[in-house]
């Protein structure tokens, strides 16, 4: 291996990202939970007509920066872990992006971004020096991702190819979504943030493409089995509603705001369906290059009904439960993070006994525990655990890095070993 790790860019999950409207001379900041917890709805809301664009023209609104509160350590932490000394830095680029976006546009952003991390990496003397760009030391970059980004980073690799990424390592990403994108989009509130309902929530998140990019398509997830959760015909009317006033009051085609609502749910829920089939065809030619961390013995929502009064569907979330370790071994699958169930996070192009999983428990006695796990849950609190972070470090230097731990996946066969792309990782 090369003295100099591949340069690394960070992916944040969904609503990881500020975002400003460019329109203004003043460039203004119109969602962020950094900056007053900055939340105008009617202004970072899509329109139903295009849902690329804002509901309220003119405006531009675009990526800001990364969310400090849950992503500024860990990303410091890499920095200063993966460098072998001070003036020689291994780059770590966060990745802002619009999260209300098809994760296919996303896709792309991040496509131009590899290449611009390649040719600055390129321009470090030491880089150079290191052969960069050679046969030995390929100019590729590795990609850290921490939940909706792990979807990002897996449509990436299956639509490109794995050319320009050396190593991938995954936190707590929902690779077959999570019951939480459901109670967003009927309630406006969920474990994926933690503002109180509003029903200006609620209206944005229903005409958000990339929130239906995260509907759980897990075995278990939609009760009775035979319900399609990605089919316009088994949403709610409550949503079809709210679409059709979007479409009433803003669209530009005249009559029928209802049927163009189901339209509208139809092309989103269709691009998020085209999205999961191809992150479920992803082949890696070595498996061992993604570290896919997972978050276990939380209280998190695992299944849903859905039952009909005549034609009409109505949504009934079950509660959360944590049956890891409970004295049934079948049950320990219906547990998770909190926001992703164990079975979300699981996904075909990582091997099962390659999972590493781990709990509010590996919280280091120096750690704000309570206080990081109250902010924002396990789930947002996983970038920031110490464990979690040393376990990324050593995956992208190749050799483990400080003390590091692990626990098996609940559903690991009697009979096959763990085999972690860590080695000599131990098991908790």
């Amino acid at each position: 291996m090369s003295q100099l790790p591949s340069p690394v860019i960070f992916i944040p999950g969904i609503m990881g990202s500020a975002l400003r409207d460019e329109y203004c001379v003043d460039p203004e900041t119109v969602w962020s939970p950094i900056k007053l917890l900055v939340k105008a709805y009617e202004r970072v809301t899509l329109h139903p007509s295009d849902t690329r664009f804002e509901l309220v023209e003119p405006a531009r609104v675009m990526a800001d920066k990364v969310f400090e509160l849950i992503y500024g350590e860990i990303i410091a932490e890499l920095r200063h872990n993966l460098s072998p000394q001070a003036d020689k830095p291994v780059p770590v680029y966060p990745f802002a992006y619009d999260w209300r976006q098809p994760l296919e546009l996303v896709e792309t952003e991040l496509a131009t971004f590899v290449d611009e991390v390649i040719a600055r990496t390129r321009l470090l003397r030491h880089y150079d020096k290191a052969g960069y760009g050679s046969a030995d030391f390929p100019a590729k970059v590795s990609l850290v991702a921490h939940s909706m980004g792990g979807l990002i980073a897996a449509g990436y690799l299956q639509a490109r190819g794995e050319g320009k990424v050396a190593k991938v390592a995954t936190i707590a990403s929902p690779f077959r979504g999570s019951l939480e994108a459901v109670s967003k989009t009927t309630t406006g509130v969920g474990a994926l943030g933690n503002s109180p309902s509003s029903s200006r929530e609620r209206e944005a998140a229903r005409v958000t493409p990339a929130l239906y990019h995260l509907l759980p398509s897990f075995k278990g997830a939609i009760k009775p089995a035979n319900e399609d959760i990605f089919l316009p015909e088994t949403w709610q009317e409550g949503i079809i509603q709210t679409l059709a006033s979007f479409v009433r009051m803003y669209g530009l085609k005249p009559g029928a705001p209802r049927e163009q609502a189901v339209a509208l749910l139809k092309t989103m829920l269709d691009m998020a369906w085209k999205h999961r089939v191809r992150i479920e065809k992803l082949t890696l030619s070595n498996s061992k290059m993604w570290l896919a961390i997972v978050g276990l013995d939380e209280t998190t929502r695992v299944s849903m009904e859905i039952k009909r009064a005549g034609s009409k569907p109505w949504f009934e979330l079950e509660d959360p439960r944590n049956e890891w370790h409970k004295g049934v071994a079948a049950n320990d699958i219906n547990t998770g993070d909190n926001t992703v169930p164990y079975l979300g996070a699981r996904t075909k192009f990582i091997p099962t006994e390659q999972v590493v999983c781990v709990t509010p428990s590996d919280f280091g006695f120096w750690e704000f525990k309570d206080k990081l796990l109250e902010k924002g849950g396990f789930h947002s609190s996983l970038p920031n655990m110490n464990l979690v972070q040393r376990l990324v470090v050593s995956h992208l230097k190749g050799e483990k890095y400080g003390q590091i731990w692990g626990r098996p996946p609940p559903d690991l066969d009697g009979g096959v070993p763990w085999d972690p792309p860590i080695a000599g990782l131990e098991a908790k």
